[in-house]
């Protein structure tokens, strides 16, 4: 029988289809798990942003509630963005995002004013970039850059210089080392903003 020609054949075939088959079987018994992490993030994401809604520690369960009872879902008169609203009235907007980085998609959330101009914060909830270099993007020190930066109505709503170099009001220092990352992510805000200005 080893001797025979689709005796090697039949071997990788009932090898290669008992390994799919226990891949499968562990994506397919873990995918809730997965999604359920995945809504997770996103929505600490969108409560970091948005003020008064996020503290460092809060459980799972809690996040959802927070989410669910107090951020308004994406409509047509947010234009996509998600909002936080109090006497029926816009206090903040939550702005996803999402591109292909240098390496891997970069997911985050922009925080902006009622004023629709002035950033509250920004935060990221998926990324593969370097570590040491690109990955710097989800530190405190590069985030907080964003805060009180004022989105500009053009082509590029938000700008990225060399650091050392004197900033304007919608400018932040991009990240030493890591100059495609940096010219990435600037690209994915911007589009998402512009959209979302032109939208509203």
């Amino acid at each position: 029988m080893r001797g025979t020609r689709w005796y090697p054949i039949a071997y990788m075939f009932f090898v290669t289809a008992g390994f799919s088959s226990v891949v499968i079987g562990v994506a397919a018994m873990t995918r809730e798990r997965v999604e359920a992490n995945a809504r997770a993030a996103f929505q600490s994401a969108v409560l970091a942003v948005l003020p008064g809604l996020y503290e460092p520690g809060l459980s799972g369960p809690e996040v959802e509630r927070r989410f669910v009872e107090q951020v308004s879902e994406p409509d047509a008169r947010s234009a996509g963005a998600y909002t936080l609203r109090k006497d029926g009235q816009v206090v903040a907007y939550a702005l996803p995002f999402v591109g292909q980085g240098f390496w891997a998609p970069i997911r985050g959330v922009i925080g902006i004013a009622a004023d629709r101009q002035t950033i509250l914060g920004i935060t990221f909830y998926e990324q593969g970039e370097t570590p040491g270099l690109g990955a710097e993007i989800t530190r405190p020190a590069f985030r907080r850059q964003f805060e009180g930066r004022i989105l500009a109505r053009e082509e590029r709503p938000i700008r990225m210089r060399r650091p050392g170099t004197e900033l304007d009001k919608n400018e932040v220092f991009a990240i030493t080392g890591a100059a495609q990352t940096s010219i990435r992510l600037e690209a994915i805000i911007n589009q998402a903003v512009r959209q979302w200005q032109e939208a509203l």
